[in-house]
């Protein structure tokens, strides 16, 4: 007598064939809710808020001059000046920073807190370029070559802007471009509460 594997009965070995089927479509189905319910990436939570800004010393832009004077670059130190920071995370390749620019320009002459960046994972000349083509609104630009500096501020993507207190606290997180509303209904009540801590 010999002994021959125990099948499962026919039923069964189908039912299983179809299972990885069936998980793949459940999953792709949890996928496609997700994506139509939407959801307002702004309001991604930042576990930094209420915290320090992350240790950095971050080099300057190389050849960045703003009135003849070279631009320094950005470090934490900078952001405890008693005064508030907004920090700025652009690159010269992102289209949304393209479009966030105008604003920050804006920002830039309304004088309501000091404007830094970081400027992610670009190329020097890039940078400059940008800047010199659409204007200069920071008061210093630190770079971030490789990303890291970014990756201690929690930044999903760019661009992104932060509120800084005078005791180097970051008080609010912006996600994605800013826009005329959003610095009128979001970033300016956001320093001017920033100024009152």
């Amino acid at each position: 007598m010999t002994d021959s594997p125990v099948l499962p009965p026919a039923p069964r070995r189908r039912a299983l064939v179809f299972l990885p089927l069936i998980v793949f479509a459940a999953l792709a189905g949890l996928f496609f809710y997700q994506l139509r319910a939407g959801g307002d990436p702004s309001a991604l939570p930042s576990t930094l808020i209420g915290k320090p800004a992350p240790q950095m010393s971050l080099p300057p832009l190389a050849e960045l001059v703003r009135d003849g004077k070279p631009l320094p670059g950005l470090a934490t130190g900078d952001l405890k000046s008693g005064g508030v920071s907004v920090v700025n995370i652009f690159a010269s390749w992102c289209g949304p920073c393209r479009d966030e620019h105008p604003v920050l320009m804006k920002l830039a002459g309304l004088g309501k807190g000091r404007l830094v960046a970081i400027n992610y994972k670009d190329d020097p000349d890039n940078a400059r370029r940008y800047l010199g083509t659409f204007g200069n609104p920071y008061a210093a630009v630190g770079v971030d070559v490789n990303g890291r500096s970014a990756i201690d501020w929690g930044v999903y993507g760019v661009p992104e802007t932060f509120v800084v207190n005078g005791r180097g606290e970051i008080v609010d997180k912006i996600v994605g471009p800013l826009s005329e509303d959003s610095l009128k209904t979001r970033l300016l009540p956001a320093i001017e509460a920033a100024s009152k801590s």
